[in-house]
Formats: C-alpha cells, structure tokens, sequence
C-alpha cells in the first residue's frame, strides 16, 4: 500500500500542521511508502528558502513526475470525469486500489477515484 499527498497535504506540510506530521509519522513507522505529484509539489511550492519544512519532507517522497505517457493519462481521466484540474488527476492516478490519499480537495478527488473505479481510503487535511 502507498499513500499519496496532494498539494493540500504539501502546503499543511509547509505549514507544520501538526494532524498532517501525525499522519506522515504513522505511515513512516508502519513503512508505508508516501508519494505526490511533480504538478501538486508546484502547486505548493513558492520560495525555497522559506519553505525549509516542505523541502525536508519532499527529499523522502517519491515525486512521479508527469512525462509523455502519464501526460496522456491524466488527460484521458480529466476528459473522462469532465473536469481539468491536472495536478489532482496526477494524484488520483497515483492512488493504487486500497491504497490512501491525503488531500484538502475530497470532493474531486472522490470523483476522480470514481471515474477510474478505484476505492481508497481518504484522508481530510
């Protein structure tokens, strides 16, 4: 299982909100693997040398970045679920079946989870 952050998750991060560090606490003492986007990491990110908290936690997380053929992907499913927002698309992509995401934006990305049929656990920053 992995878990996912979307550019909520980065930015409660950046802001030392203590329930997201419980979060990522508990999934490193279990050993869960956690990941984000190339497109949330730009969502969250603004000045690197005032974002020293964020820049910690990026260097321990997988980052997938967006090449030619996610890029396809992420397009089919915006096309699919009618909407455009790229970087949540990304991260819905990223989720894998009973896997979890931790996001300010449940709302799309329920939506999203359910164009592509995948069920997970989300978790409300």
């Amino acid at each position: 299982m992995t878990a996912v952050l979307d550019a909520g998750a980065l930015i409660a991060i950046d802001k030392r909100d203590r329930k997201v560090g419980a979060m990522l606490r508990l999934l490193q003492r279990d050993g869960v693997p956690v990941r984000t986007s190339a497109a949330a990491v730009a969502q969250a990110w603004r000045s690197g040398h005032r974002q020293a908290n964020l820049a910690r936690v990026l260097r321990g997380l997988d980052v997938a970045a967006i090449d030619e053929t996610a890029g396809k992907r992420v397009g089919e499913l915006l096309g699919a679920n009618g909407t455009n927002d790229l970087a949540d698309a990304h991260v819905a992509l990223l989720i894998e079946p009973g896997g979890s995401v931790i996001t300010s934006d449940k709302p799309d990305i329920e939506a999203l989870l359910r164009t592509r049929g995948v069920e997970a656990t989300i978790l409300r920053v």
